[in-house]
């Protein structure tokens, strides 16, 4: 029997989070949501349950509002770097939740990159 979309959707998300949750070793989580208009990320800290840093392309500063491109989700992973090192994380577990390690997922990640989080 074929699976729904969204039921395929949440197996991955949970296969990603229990695999990570083996390897992080106390590590921060940095956690991408992509909808159809937006993209957002978080530094999580699991452990205490808390959000170290965020970056959303809802924030005005960026320019890149109601954005959900390439281009848009490289701006917030240079943004998330920042961020993170002003928070004094520099080593971070990437969750890329249910979505597929692709075009703007991977354009984020590599951009957190070269901004110097390590994952």
């Amino acid at each position: 029997m074929a699976l729904k979309k969204q039921e395929l959707f949440q197996k991955r998300r949970l296969r990603v989070r229990n695999k990570l949750r083996a390897m992080s070793n106390g590590r921060p989580r940095l956690s991408v949501h992509r909808s159809s208009k937006n993209i957002s990320v978080q530094i999580i800290d699991d452990l205490n349950g808390v959000t170290l840093a965020a970056a959303s392309t809802l924030e005005k500063d960026f320019g890149v509002v109601g954005k959900n491109n390439v281009e848009a989700a490289a701006k917030i992973g240079t943004a998330i770097a920042e961020r993170a090192k002003a928070a004094g994380v520099e080593e971070v577990v990437f969750d890329r939740g249910g979505f597929i390690f692709h075009g703007k997922v991977k354009a984020l990640a590599d951009a957190a990159r070269e901004g110097g989080l390590k994952f």
